[in-house]
């Protein structure tokens, strides 16, 4: 029955120049299917430019136009088809069988490890390189010397898992020397070992810190409105509408909100940790800032959603992932100034990809160095929270003590990694 499983994703080129890829994935479904294909899109920084979901519960038709994003011009269109076909349940697989989403692969982790000089838009160029490789960062540890050196611990996934191979290791630390050049001083690749369980936690905040970064509420003005987008010099709104009357078997989900990159995932996610199954979404294309999104959806045990607290709440919880999907704060941390970054982690544990790298982007185009940087869980309010923290070097050309400054570049860095 089926299609062959090679053919369960395909790919297609724009017909003229700037027109989208279009991606197909036709395949048996599963839940949280959506979710997973959006995770790889943004990945590999690509953006949907509009899509159109279908199932019956037993067979998923997704079709997907996307664009690559100007941060990732360059994408490895085979390496994409492999990882989407990598989520996608065997074609042999009987078609009543739907399994929950799979946690994150359990390939290894390995520790990178390399010292060299210190530069201005070092830890982004290295994070670069490492998002070429298609090597997914874990955890990092980033310390910078008195002298003027740097020490990097960075813990990866290879989402090629060919890591193990001496040609994919060479490959890995001779791309690295070309980035790092002469001042390279060493540079080792290693599976990790217990300093890895060492890292998972982050460092103690404040308690007015944690409040912002983890608060699960939104105020009456955040519920009115959002942050301005380079191109709208307007506040936006975010509805979310649920509809019963137009379906026998399915609630409708109607959702409009300022675009923005994540957008499509940060809904699927949502509705993954929720259980609520997708039988049809059709995803519009910009519309003077604005995205629309159509669902007709249900529970996992296949009953509409009716329940006026179980409608609120899920209403509440999707504008609250599109209002604010990522937190960024700059605080204090002793004398220095701190950039804090969190954002929410899947049930299944696995986090938003590239916030990393567009935060490292972000500081690099503003000249700014960092002087110390690691990534952690934390959780709060019933939820587990990926965190990144930046402890930034006083001697850039910027007067980090200034709240406008400090302002500034958060806001920097929260349109970078909302795409604006």
């Amino acid at each position: 029955m089926g299609v062959p499983s090679d053919d369960a994703v395909l790919i297609q080129k724009g017909k003229k120049l700037g027109e989208p890829y279009v991606i197909t994935v036709n395949c048996p479904d599963k839940t949280g299917l959506g979710c997973d294909i959006c995770h790889i899109i943004l990945e590999f920084g690509l953006y949907p430019t509009k899509a159109d979901v279908s199932t019956d519960g037993i067979w998923c038709y997704v079709v997907l136009w996307v664009i690559p994003h100007p941060s990732s011009p360059f994408v490895k269109w085979a390496n994409l088809k492999e990882r989407l076909l990598s989520v996608c349940p065997s074609c042999t697989t009987s078609i009543y069988w739907n399994p929950p989403s799979p946690r994150p692969s359990s390939s290894p982790i390995y520790l990178l490890k390399f010292c060299c000089c210190d530069r201005g838009g070092l830890l982004h160029d290295v994070t670069r390189a490492l998002d070429e490789l298609e090597l997914s960062i874990q955890r990092v540890k980033v310390t910078t010397t008195p002298d003027g050196c740097v020490l990097d611990l960075f813990f990866i996934r290879d989402n090629l898992e060919l890591l193990h191979t001496k040609e994919r290791q060479n490959e890995t630390c001779e791309q690295l020397h070309a980035v790092l050049g002469e001042s390279c001083m060493s540079c080792e690749l290693q599976l990790a070992g217990p300093q890895y369980d060492n890292l998972l936690g982050i460092s103690s905040t404040s308690s007015v810190v944690a409040e912002e970064l983890f608060r699960c509420t939104l105020s009456d003005k955040e519920i009115r409105s959002q942050a301005l987008s380079p191109d709208v010099r307007e506040l936006k709104k975010a509805s979310v509408i649920i509809d019963n009357s137009l379906s026998p078997s399915h609630t409708l989900l109607q959702i409009n909100c300022v675009d923005h990159k994540g957008f499509l995932y940060d809904i699927m996610r949502t509705l993954k940790d929720c259980n609520i199954q997708i039988a049809y979404g059709r995803f519009s294309t910009v519309q003077k800032g604005h995205r629309e999104l159509d669902l007709f959806i249900r529970h996992q045990d296949g009953k509409k959603i009716v329940d006026p607290e179980k409608q609120e709440a899920l209403c509440s919880r999707l504008k609250l992932e599109m209002l604010h999907p990522l937190r960024v704060v700059i605080t204090n941390r002793g004398p220095d100034a701190e950039l804090l970054v969190a954002n929410p982690v899947e049930l299944s544990g696995r986090g938003r990809p590239r916030v990393f790298y567009d935060v490292t982007f972000a500081l690099k185009s503003l000249g700014i160095c960092v002087f110390s940087a690691e990534i952690g869980r934390h959780s709060a309010a019933d939820r587990e929270w990926e965190v990144y923290r930046f402890l930034l070097d006083e001697n850039c050309t910027f007067e980090l003590s200034s709240m406008v400054v400090r302002s500034q570049i958060a806001d920097k860095v929260r349109r970078i990694l909302m795409g604006w």
